[in-house]
């Protein structure tokens, strides 16, 4: 790796109090060229225009200004000079996401596809990134983590870095706190986990836990691919969660109650959320960051590029996120199966699924997954969660009817396009499972995905001795699953905000009969008045199919209506292991559950 003449040379300089990240970028012997900031972020599918964070662009040669001509939102142009040419510029990061960039007196973060602009034509050209230690009191005791190859760092992690293309640049985000870091070795491969952010975790379990489920998902793809070290770059919050892939290193954000106190033992459903997380975004390393498809890979990040695989992208990856926690034995059948009837309840509980398809959710999820609103759950499917309960019907299917399973199809693809950085071709799962399968499988996978044909879930996992049933829930925090209390007598069809403001109002409801919509206050109802707190109480005081008077604001205006509470749907779903099974049944749970 020559790293000797970078073509392109950046300066990142932190101000804490400002909350901005200066700039100084310096271009070897340009051309008249055109600069360009990406539009959106791999692995988030919506635009979102970095380069409005931007200010103060400036462009010089030896101390003398250059005009600027701007070309469009994200991108200008510097007239032709003889010799170097540097930009400077400022970028204002207060975006706590794992998307974009951020930087107070507690941490700075940043995706460098938010802060570095790329030059036309060096896109597989050499970059050094210098990045400087703030000189204030309060950042002294900060250090620096990032997967670029460091060339001239300090003991902290300051100093200078080297990407050998901007794609790899923009793929390495940059943390920089008085973290705690946490080292183990998963199957060879030095790995670090750092949390920034107030918090006292027992740092012995996290390694633990962590290194078994890398290690069983290593050991899934073949032990491959090879690496220097991966990162797990950690955002501690009061109440965060979130994850982006890349290639090396991922950024997640988690609550400060999901992580393990010390010498705590079972396994909190807080902790249970966060290992899911990262088993999610580990499974991302080969999921998307090298099985990609062929659309996201050759876009340039200035507009949208539309698949209808996202499906497979994240579905898949959710899938296996939470089996891979039942194969590296942090849990049992029994809850795993736990957090399969969660999410069948939740799609059960979003009327889109009889409206929108997987295919169409993953192509139209540039306006309609990252920008929900109060009718999204009777509009669009989160491919995530019905993505993962078609996997999960594939891959039994395949199981019970040939000789092959979503592994095979998943090692195949591995080997086919991720082992090699082969872009995917679009339907790359289906075209592979059909190959391996031996059946045709297309009236499957119209069904699965380009239907709005509910999914076969109770038969499908009783061919592999899983009772599933569903049922009325038993209170409000009833999100499926077993021990679910009592049932619920009454439900008005809408689901309310901690405030006790309407967050969505549920198509063919008695909320929707009687005139709410998302925003308004409820204040009354049956002549007593509700907030978030109550309001259930009170609905399970009340008759089904027996009309009340409901009082809400919608701003500032009184509004009153008749409303018929109605008996609660069967919407929530338990799985349970049978006990009688016939041979083959046995043996095929035996395969997937290991029980």
């Amino acid at each position: 790796m020559d790293v000797s003449h970078p073509a392109v040379q950046v300066v990142v300089s932190p101000d804490p109090l400002s909350h901005q990240f200066h700039i100084r970028l310096t271009l070897d012997a340009p051309k008249d060229c055109v600069f360009h900031l990406p539009n959106w972020i791999r692995g988030s599918y919506l635009v979102r225009d970095f380069a409005k964070h931007v200010s103060g662009l400036t462009a010089e040669r030896d101390g003398s200004p250059l005009a600027l001509e701007r070309l469009d939102k994200s991108s200008f142009r510097v007239a032709a000079a003889a010799g170097p040419v540097t930009l400077g510029y400022s970028v204002h990061a207060y975006d706590e996401s794992v998307r974009k960039a951020f930087l107070d007196t507690r941490r700075g973060f940043f995706n460098a596809s938010s802060l570095v602009y790329c030059p036309r034509g060096f896109e597989r050209a050499g970059f050094a990134l210098h990045i400087e230690k703030p000189a204030l009191e309060a950042v002294r005791s900060w250090r620096l983590a990032t997967a670029l190859r460091a060339i001239d760092a300090d003991a902290a992690g300051f100093g200078q870095y080297h990407a050998p293309d901007y794609e790899t640049l923009i793929d390495s985000p940059v943390e920089m706190a008085a973290f705690q870091r946490i080292d183990f070795v998963a199957d060879g491969v030095p790995h670090s986990l750092t949390l920034s952010g107030r918090c006292d975790p027992d740092h012995a379990r996290l390694a633990s836990d962590l290194e078994k489920i890398c290690t069983v998902q290593r050991e899934f793809f073949g032990h491959q691919p090879a690496m220097p070290r991966y990162w797990f770059l950690t955002n501690v919050t009061a109440g965060g969660y979130g994850g982006l892939e890349h290639r090396e290193s991922t950024a997640l954000t988690c609550a400060r109650q999901d992580l393990p106190r010390p010498g705590e033992t079972g396994m909190r459903k807080e902790y249970l959320t966060f290992l899911g997380l990262v088993s999610h975004e580990y499974f991302h390393l080969w999921n998307v960051k090298r099985i990609t498809p062929r659309a996201f890979a050759e876009s340039d990040l200035q507009a949208a590029a539309y698949s209808r695989d996202l499906w497979h992208y994240e579905g898949v990856t959710s899938y296996y996120d939470d089996l891979f926690l039942l194969r590296a034995g942090l849990i049992d059948a029994e809850n795993y199966l736990d957090l399969v009837a969660e999410g069948a309840t939740r799609l059960e509980r979003t009327p889109a699924r009889l409206a929108h398809t997987l295919a169409d959710a993953s192509f139209e999820t540039w306006i309609k997954y990252y920008q929900p609103d109060e009718n999204s759950p009777n509009a669009s499917t989160n491919y995530y969660v019905k993505g993962a309960l078609a996997a999960l019907c594939l891959d039994l299917m395949l199981r019970r009817d040939s000789s092959t399973s979503l592994d095979e199809v998943m090692r195949t693809l591995w080997q086919r396009y991720g082992a090699s950085d082969l872009p995917a071709p679009e339907a790359a799962l289906e075209m592979t499972a059909t190959e391996l399968s031996g059946l045709d499988l297309k009236s499957h996978f119209d069904a699965l995905l380009r239907s709005t044909a509910e999914l076969p879930l109770a038969e499908t996992l009783a061919g592999f001795g899983v009772l599933a049933v569903r049922r009325a829930a038993g209170s409000d925090s009833d999100n499926g699953g077993r021990n679910a209390g009592t049932p619920m007598r009454c439900t008005l069809g809408c689901k309310l905000k901690p405030d006790g403001s309407v967050a969505h109002v549920f198509t063919g409801s008695p909320a929707q009969q009687a005139g709410l919509a998302g925003g308004d206050v409820l204040v009354a109802l049956d002549g007593f008045s509700i907030s978030s707190t109550t309001f259930t109480r009170r609905l399970n005081g009340l008759k089904p199919a027996v009309a009340v008077e409901l009082f809400w604001f919608r701003s500032d205006e009184l509004m009153r209506a008749m409303v018929t509470p109605q008996a609660p749907a069967a919407d929530t779903w338990t799985l349970t292991l049978m006990d009688q099974l016939g041979p083959d049944v046995a043996a095929r749970r035996k395969a997937w559950l290991g029980v």
